[in-house]
């Protein structure tokens, strides 16, 4: 197991992303335990659909985010993980200005991670959206 460093890890995007910072809000790990974690993000003009909802694309791209930074929790930085495969369902609009993904580790392989994603706008309890997401670890 390795130790969880949520300022190390959000440290880790930053530096990483940060050719594309201005393009992107990088979301942000608020809380993390081995395998789970919660990650936040602020919806701006760019993800919002006419109407106020916080767009799919998203909705997506922050499941996805979740699930790498579970890896983290589980294996350290690994920054080469790779996205295999990720499904997700809409379950109602996403209205508001954060989106939170809270994210679950289901089996974590010597290959592979599978995690489920939850998010949500206001109410944990009324997610917007549910994903899992299949990740390939680096050897």
């Amino acid at each position: 197991m390795t130790e969880i460093n949520i300022d190390k890890i959000n440290g880790f995007f930053e530096t990483a992303f940060a050719h594309i910072e201005d393009e992107i809000d990088i979301p942000k790990l608020t809380r993390a335990l081995p395998g789970e974690v919660w990650v936040e993000m602020s919806a701006g003009p760019r993800n919002i659909r006419p109407g106020g909802f916080i767009n799919g694309p998203t909705q997506m791209a922050l499941a996805d985010h979740a699930a790498y930074v579970a890896i983290f929790t589980l294996k350290g930085v690994t920054p080469m993980a790779l996205t295999s495969n990720l499904n997700i369902d809409f379950l109602r609009p996403a209205q508001g200005k954060t989106l939170t993904a809270h994210c679950k580790t289901l089996k974590m392989g010597r290959k592979l991670g599978v995690f489920t994603v939850e998010m949500y706008t206001t109410d944990p309890a009324k997610p917007v959206s549910h994903a899992t997401v299949t990740y390939v670890l680096p050897e």
